[in-house]
């Protein structure tokens, strides 16, 4: 009972209630309205015909006690009885041919309708107090019409209540109808409604705040209705929605579970990186010799934690110098795998002018001078590098560009082989090129056997080694544009240039290009100048 009394409290204050009490009450209304309209009508005729039929019997009563023989005037005056009841207020007598005889009390205003017949004559006033009809009056020996005005006030007092009975009676019949469709709706449609909205709201709260699902009152409705088809789907997208949920939140539970193993292999992955990335910055010499009448300067840098590229300097037997310049094939772990190898084999292979009985035949440099002390080491180590990796490792299709040179410290003379890589140059002091160090065989590794020449150049006081790789003028913009060599050579020339100065001119200029994009290549560049005022060996 409570219960139902805390409903029933609850349905004036929902709007819909509200909505359809007031278009309820409104229809009723409107159709009381229709009907009291004809009813309003017929009830004025009735009493007005009423009072007609009243006032037509007393005519017929004093018409029987005229003399037959009475004159017009007489008749008139005999009238006159009709209007001590104050019922008829005014006659006027007219004869059989319609012409006015007299008339007494209020004249009537038949006169405006002559022409027509009086006793088919009615009107009511405007204001509804005066009636004027007509009737017939016929002695034994004539025959009169008359137009009686009466007074319709009682008629206008009794229709005014009937008004006020009928419009009482129609607020008692909408309020009835309106608060029977009320008690009927509200447990039909409005409470059901307002429960339901309810439950949206604990189901907004309870996927929001990620509780529990709470009790609802649609859990328990079974109506085979339109709004039982909407209480039914609202379970059911709540369902629905439960399980999207809980599927979305094994999906970010396995998510995270992956994102957390893909961070610690990542993590170990950047370790070993980081590890193979400081293993090989040791490979790279840490202090560049510095000898006497020389100065060497070097820039490297990776285009990722690893790299393919690598420079090396490294001493010789008879105060010599080997210099080497490289580029391996393709980028990370696997090119830098392999830098470590070659680099590991140019060293070895320098340093030994026999390996498991090959021989180290010298190769001439086409001018016909050939000299075994300064051939020997860069031929045999580039030779026996080639053939190991073409031997051991050409299913993997690895090399490298790769400049090897030996450089006479004493007499300033670079005995040197280019396998593949791009020109290197000799500079005067003022930056021009003197000589251009040009291929003297293909790239290493690619097929075991290859032949390979050395060449022979003298580096004079001043004079600057300039070696590089591509990743200096193929170095890119945001808009994917080249550094391009042309640049790169128009960097030479200079007042008083040296090996310090050139480098960072150089790296300066690339990196003003590259500016915001991605590093694409490693960018190796190695310079060795000679001091200006040391003497030149002309043997």
């Amino acid at each position: 009972m409570p219960r139902l009394l805390n409903g029933l409290i609850r349905l004036p204050t929902a709007r819909l209630s509200r909505r359809v009490m007031f278009w309820i009450f409104l229809s009723v209304v409107v159709i009381e309205g229709i009907i009291l309209v004809p009813s309003y009508h017929m009830r004025r005729t009735q009493l007005l015909h009423q009072l007609l039929e009243i006032s037509k019997a007393r005519v017929s009563l004093l018409m029987k006690m005229v003399d037959p023989e009475a004159s017009d005037q007489t008749v008139l005056y005999r009238m006159t009885n009709l209007l001590d009841d104050q019922t008829v207020v005014g006659v006027v007598l007219l004869s059989g041919g319609g012409e006015i005889i007299g008339f007494h009390g209020e004249k009537p205003e038949y006169t405006s309708y002559q022409g027509k017949d009086p006793e088919g004559f009615m009107q009511l006033s405007r204001d509804g107090t005066r009636y004027e009809a007509g009737c017939a009056g016929n002695t034994r020996a004539s025959n009169y019409t008359l137009v009686l005005r009466h007074d319709a006030t009682s008629v206008k007092i009794e229709l005014r209540a009937y008004v006020n009975r009928i419009a009482w009676l129609v607020l008692i019949i909408s309020l009835v109808v309106t608060t029977g469709a009320w008690l009927a709706l509200g447990p039909i449609v409005v409470t059901p409604i307002i429960r339901l909205r309810d439950d949206l709201v604990r189901a907004g709260e309870a996927i929001e705040n990620d509780e529990k699902t709470p009790r609802f009152h649609a859990a328990g409705v079974d109506r085979k209705d339109e709004l039982g088809e909407v209480i039914t789907a609202f379970n059911q997208m709540y369902l629905r929605i439960r399980a999207a949920i809980s599927e979305r939140k094994r999906a970010e539970f396995d998510l995270q579970t992956s994102l957390e193993k893909v961070e610690a292999y990542s993590n170990a992955l950047k370790e070993e990186l980081e590890k193979g990335r400081k293993m090989q910055n040791n490979f790279l010499p840490c202090d560049l010799i510095n000898k006497p009448g020389w100065k060497i300067e070097a820039f490297f840098k990776p285009a990722r934690q690893v790299a393919g590229d690598f420079y090396d300097v490294f001493d010789l037997p008879g105060n010599k110098l080997g210099i080497v310049v490289a580029d391996v094939c393709d980028k990370g772990v696997g090119a830098a795998l392999f830098m470590a190898l070659f680099r590991s084999l140019i060293r070895i292979f320098s340093g030994q002018p026999m390996l498991n009985g090959l021989d180290c035949r010298l190769i001439s440099n086409g001018s016909g001078d050939t000299d075994g002390a300064c051939d020997i080491n860069p031929l045999q180590a580039v030779r026996y590098t080639n053939d190991y990796i073409a031997k051991n490792h050409g299913e993997l299709a690895m090399f490298a560009t790769l400049f090897f040179g030996v450089l006479d410290l004493t007499e300033g003379r670079l005995s040197y082989i280019n396998g593949g890589h791009d020109p290197l140059f000799v500079l005067s002091r003022a930056g021009a090129i003197k000589t251009q160090l040009s291929h003297t065989g293909p790239a290493v590794g690619i097929a075991e056997g290859s032949e390979f020449i050395v060449g022979h150049t003298r580096l004079g006081p001043g004079d600057i080694f300039f070696g590089y790789t591509d990743g200096v003028f193929e170095a890119r913009n945001t808009d994917d544009q080249l550094f391009s060599k042309e640049r790169l050579l128009s960097l030479f020339p200079g007042d008083a240039v040296s090996a310090a100065t050139l480098i960072q001119r150089i790296k300066h200029q690339v990196s003003h290009h590259t500016g915001s994009a991605d590093q694409f290549d490693d960018i190796t560049m190695v310079a060795l100048q000679r001091d200006g005022n040391q003497y030149i060996s002309e043997h």
